[in-house]
């Protein structure tokens, strides 16, 4: 099985199964390179509540979610994680992250998000890893000195 049809294995069986959790999520991007969201937030906050239960719905039924790898973190359940990867700031945050020839790049949403501003989100940093990995493979070859 190549890389790909793996990724795509390992994809599918995230969504059907429901497992968007941080760890499983991690595992795909690492291993593909593919972006990933991240949305973290608690049970009571109700921002954070529509974020998961209508506005992340409507993004899966859009095709978004396929797009990246996705995951949540609940911060009263991981609180160092979410600690980690919100610095302790506001929640809702919807958070994406992109491996890059310099390393992997985050963006984020801060507060509820309306399924528009998830969708522009998600496309705008789907559009830029597409533009950073065509400009990492269009670096010119440098010649030898006295060639």
């Amino acid at each position: 099985m190549t890389s790909l049809s793996l990724a795509v294995v390992l994809q599918a069986s995230i969504v059907a199964t429901g497992a968007d959790t941080y760890t499983a999520a991690h595992k795909v991007t690492t291993k593909t390179g593919q972006p990933m969201v991240v949305l973290v937030g608690a049970e009571w906050c109700s921002a954070c509540v529509e974020m998961k239960e209508e506005v992340l719905p409507q993004a899966e039924k859009r095709g978004l979610l396929r797009k990246v790898v996705f995951a949540s973190v609940n911060v009263d359940r991981q609180r160092r994680l979410s600690q980690q990867l919100t610095g302790g700031g506001p929640i809702p945050q919807l958070l994406m992250f992109r491996r890059t020839a310099k390393g992997w790049k985050r963006r984020k949403l801060v507060g509820g998000q309306s399924i528009g501003t998830v969708e522009s989100f998600i496309n705008q940093g789907m559009a830029l890893d597409k533009a950073a990995k065509k400009i990492a493979v269009k670096k010119p070859e440098r010649k030898a000195v006295g060639s």
